[in-house]
């Protein structure tokens, strides 16, 4: 018995490790939107400044180009995490699942024993 509780307590901490790199890419996805779109703010306050929206104008100003290609890089690596997420959700799942499976066992083989003690005392 002792066994399956240690099993049990594994899978319950491989679900919340599993949980928890869910939550760390998400909260990473955020954060890289928040500063995309703060990028693109920028971009479009020094295009107005400078009165050049065309990227491929010869006088476009090169902080809107360096921020541009910031912006893009971070778009990237949002598209990257959000295949991670996914990865890292079925992952879940599957230790969820687990778990439930080795929980329900305990569950089983507690009813078999008290049933027994029953029945013994009968």
């Amino acid at each position: 018995m002792k066994s399956r509780d240690t099993l049990i307590r594994l899978k319950r901490f491989q679900a919340d490790e599993k949980r928890r790199r869910v939550k760390q890419i998400e909260a990473m996805v955020a954060e890289f939107t928040r500063m995309a779109g703060d990028l693109d703010r920028e971009i479009a306050n020094e295009e107005k400044r400078a009165g050049i929206s065309d990227p491929h104008h010869f006088a476009y100003p090169t902080y809107a180009r360096a921020a541009s290609a910031r912006r893009d890089n971070l778009k990237r690596s949002i598209e990257e995490l959000s295949g991670q997420i996914e990865e890292a959700k079925a992952g879940l799942e599957e230790a969820l699942s687990e778990l439930a499976k080795y929980e329900s066992l305990e569950g089983r083989e507690k009813a078999m024993e008290r049933a027994h003690e029953a029945a013994a005392r009968a």
